[in-house]
């Protein structure tokens, strides 16, 4: 009897440490930010969001507790500049030393949008001075936004999304050098555009077109590097933020990564929209790995309904991936709520 009464009290505590070593998260994180972006440096996650006016950063041991985490205003720019209004999809990246935000800003409307860099030499991003470096932009100053930069054998690149001329219509993905963090060298690639079937949904609101937009805007957006051990992607989001936003997938098949006939698009979409969960429109995020190094994860924003277009009921969700066989990501498919470990989420 004093045996059987040993052995169930085992069987209860390792029931208990069990439930104690699992967490449950529930998407959103936050309950509001468009075009989230994570990077993580020492075991801090560095978290930014577009907030249209200023750029606010977030550092956060766990990003299952990014809506308490520490954040701060770090940088509102000067009223009457070129980069005065309309700051979009900000990203924090280190490089050489360095912390750079980049981010898509304009002084009127969306016409003047170009990529603006911001530097700062401090440990701790949080800390320290963001002094601007100026404008990163292409030889022929293109329209520009989502930009984002990555490191691939010594050499920095970056990829963003543009227009072919000075109108809308239509937005491409390009790649370039960049000669140092804040200067592109040589002219961008397009790599990709709207192309296929599921990318050309892109009928514009009757109440933009009274304002002068055009009827159809068909979009490859929010660009972001992605390696599995020695194969390389880009991740894109296509279609519009109004409609059914998704991710497409392109594969980079060897060589230069600057020859438009390296990279390979993917026939069908990777990651769509769940109407079972409630989880629509998702897209324009990025990757990061759990704190215990053996998680890949994925963020993103999404809406809680078809209807919700391109405001701020855009929030950030999180959750973790896998590879196929063939070192593709799986994404699966979008999760309202995600059971992790401890070591996953940065619990002790």
């Amino acid at each position: 009897m004093k045996r059987t009464c040993l052995l169930t009290l085992f069987v209860l505590i390792s029931f208990g440490q069990l439930v104690l070593a699992q967490r449950t998260i529930t998407n959103p994180v936050k309950s509001s930010g468009p075009d989230p972006w994570v990077f993580q440096k020492d075991g801090w996650y560095y978290y930014m969001n577009t907030t249209g006016s200023n750029l606010r950063l977030w550092k956060t041991r766990n990003m299952a507790d990014l809506a308490t985490a520490q954040q701060k205003v770090i940088y509102t720019p000067p009223k009457g500049k070129a980069y005065s209004r309309d700051l979009w999809a900000p990203e924090i990246h280190h490089l050489r030393g360095k912390w750079y935000v980049y981010f898509a800003a304009d002084s009127l409307n969306n016409i003047g949008h170009r990529i603006w860099v911001l530097e700062n030499a401090s440990a701790d991003p949080m800390e320290g001075e963001w002094t601007l470096k100026g404008k990163l932009a292409d030889p022929g100053d293109h329209w520009a936004i989502d930009l984002s930069t990555f490191e691939h054998k010594g050499k920095l690149y970056a990829i963003w999304s543009g227009w072919e001329g000075a109108t809308n219509g239509q937005q491409n993905i390009y790649i370039a050098r960049l000669k140092n963090p804040w200067t592109m060298k040589g002219d961008r690639v397009l790599i990709s555009q709207p192309e296929l079937a599921w990318e050309k949904h892109g009928d514009v609101p009757q109440e933009w077109q009274k304002n002068g937009e055009v009827p159809k805007i068909y979009v490859n957006e929010g660009p972001e590097f992605l390696q599995n051990g020695k194969h390389r992607f880009i991740i894109y989001s296509a279609n519009a933020c109004w409609l059914d936003y998704c991710y497409g997938l392109l594969t980079h098949t060897g060589g230069s990564l600057l020859k438009a006939g390296n990279w390979r698009k993917h026939a069908q979409p990777v990651f769509t929209q769940s109407l079972e969960e409630g989880i629509y429109a998702p897209g324009h995020g990025g990757f990061f790995r759990s704190p215990d190094g053996r998680q890949d994860w994925m963020i993103y924003h999404a809406n809680p309904s078809a209807t919700d277009g391109c405001g701020n009921k855009r929030a950030p969700h999180i959750q973790p991936f896998t590879w196929n066989t063939d070192g593709t990501p799986n994404f699966g498919r979008p999760m309202r709520t995600v059971s992790v470990s401890a070591s996953q989420t940065g619990d002790k």
